[in-house]
């Protein structure tokens, strides 16, 4: 398991990655999360971010054409 910095580090540039290394980001950070050895501080770091990318992902995914 990668450290928690990496994985922030690694959601910074997620949108910047190819889909499947996109995947592996998103994996690493819910593998953080769901360490409760991992201070909540970087948790939520993480958590945070990790949301921003989903919500952008999302974003780009429905765009104007599904309506």
């Amino acid at each position: 398991m990668s450290t928690p910095k990496v994985v922030y580090d690694h959601l910074k540039h997620i949108e910047e990655v190819d889909t499947l290394k996109s995947a592996v980001y998103r994996e690493e950070a819910i593998e953080i999360l769901a360490d409760p050895n991992i201070s909540l501080k970087w948790r939520l770091a993480i958590a945070d971010r990790l949301n921003d990318a989903n919500h952008l992902l999302a974003l780009n995914t429905v765009g104007e054409d599904s309506y």
